[in-house]
């Protein structure tokens, strides 16, 4: 299992750098075909707050990956204007699962991912997400199909959540969620984002949700 977390200069630390480490808490459970990956047009990316990290790969090999997540960051425009970038961007909602974050949401707009789907984003990108038509609803997330979004930095987990209960079942999105949990607030942080992402799921996975 392959998942790219696009991640582009300027980047937001927490979108990219959460979801990597949550993503990540699977291998770390044993499974050692989950292959969670950065992936970037160069090799080597600087965060909006000066951060510099290593890419694992470039963007030719998103194409590969079961799951694909696209990040934020404030150059997220002038990714969206860029045709080098943006042609590499080979994203398949009918065979991927993509999901997006913040501004990541008005790349997928660009790209014509979401397809008149309602979306999240956040509250600074939203008035130039919504100038580009793109319906955007007031809540940290949202998932139609093998297509998600979420607004804010701190809706990183739910868009783990989703992807991992897509991926691997939704015990094993609620094991990664208590992990990470803050301590004595475990079960309310778990349930409470499970409520969010279980209707995604269909009706059984959020009755499951809900009985656990």
């Amino acid at each position: 299992m392959r998942i790219a977390i696009l991640t582009f200069d300027a980047f937001n630390d927490l979108d990219s750098l959460v979801a990597f480490a949550m993503l990540n808490r699977i291998a770390l459970m044993g499974d050692a075909d989950w292959h969670v990956r950065i992936a970037s047009p160069t090799p080597r990316i600087t965060s909006m707050n000066g951060l510099t990290i290593d890419a694992h790969e470039d963007l030719s090999r998103i194409g590969q990956a079961d799951a694909v997540l696209v990040g934020s960051g404030m150059k997220t425009r002038e990714i969206a204007a860029n045709p080098a970038i943006m042609g590499q961007l080979r994203l398949d909602p009918v065979r991927q699962l993509i999901a997006a974050q913040c501004s990541g949401t008005y790349l997928l707009g660009q790209l014509g991912v979401l397809n008149g789907l309602p979306a999240c984003t956040d509250l600074t990108s939203k008035p130039w997400v919504v100038a580009s038509g793109v319906d955007v609803v007031d809540q940290p997330f949202i998932a139609r199909g093998n297509v998600a979004t979420a607004g804010g930095c701190l809706a990183a987990p739910y868009l783990v959540a989703w992807l991992i209960a897509r991926l691997k079942g939704l015990e094993a999105a609620r094991e990664v969620l208590h992990y990470f949990a803050p301590v004595g607030e475990k079960q309310a942080y778990v349930e409470r984002a499970l409520a969010h992402v279980a209707p995604a799921l269909g009706a059984g996975a959020a009755l499951a949700a809900v009985a656990a």
